[in-house]
């Protein structure tokens, strides 16, 4: 499933990331790498606050709707 399906506070393991090479690469320099761990922390208008590797990281609608999630 989507991270833009993803349940607030909820540890989420990545299972894939979609999209253009380019976006992959972006990505992943961010931390979001496949089997890494990601946790929504908030959803405003959208846009997504996620916890990754540590950091908080800010992400659009677009790009979260190319990493796959899984338990």
């Amino acid at each position: 499933m989507p991270l833009t399906m993803a349940d607030t506070g909820v540890p989420k393991v990545i299972r894939k990331i979609g999209g253009k090479e380019e976006m992959r690469k972006f990505l992943e320099k961010l931390g979001f790498v496949v089997g890494g761990t990601v946790t929504v922390i908030s959803t405003v208008g959208g846009n997504m606050i996620v916890n990754v590797k540590n950091s908080r990281i800010a992400i659009g609608r677009d790009m979260a709707s190319k990493i796959l999630i899984g338990t």
